[in-house]
């Protein structure tokens, strides 16, 4: 008996000058909504400053409307955000309010 080893499916490479950018959030919905703002702000001030040295920004993850953030709000979620990022891209994890990256090290 022989068995199949599932065929794991590749994240797509990073375009040329790309980074992906990713936020860990905390597992209490409430902070992770009353922490989006400065989040945002400094994603945005981030974003303004790689851009202004030719490359570009691609969040890792979405912006979870029904949830109003974009942390990452749980180990799985951040196991399963790393199944979507090409092991070579460049990556930054930038924490605007959280001490701790929790959420996003086993996926590193």
């Amino acid at each position: 008996m022989t068995y199949q080893l599932p065929k794991l499916a590749e994240p797509e490479a990073p375009e040329k000058n790309e980074v992906v950018l990713i936020a860990n959030g905390d597992l209490r919905l409430s902070a992770n909504q009353m922490c989006w703002p400065a989040q945002e702000a400094m994603e945005k001030t981030i974003t303004a400053a790689i851009q202004r040295e030719g490359w570009t920004v691609r969040r890792g993850h979405p912006y979870k409307k029904d949830e109003e953030h974009g942390f990452i709000g749980s180990q799985k979620e951040g196991m399963a955000v790393f199944k979507n990022i090409h092991p070579d891209a460049p990556l930054i994890v930038a924490e605007a309010v959280w001490q701790y990256s929790h959420h996003v090290l086993h996926g590193l």
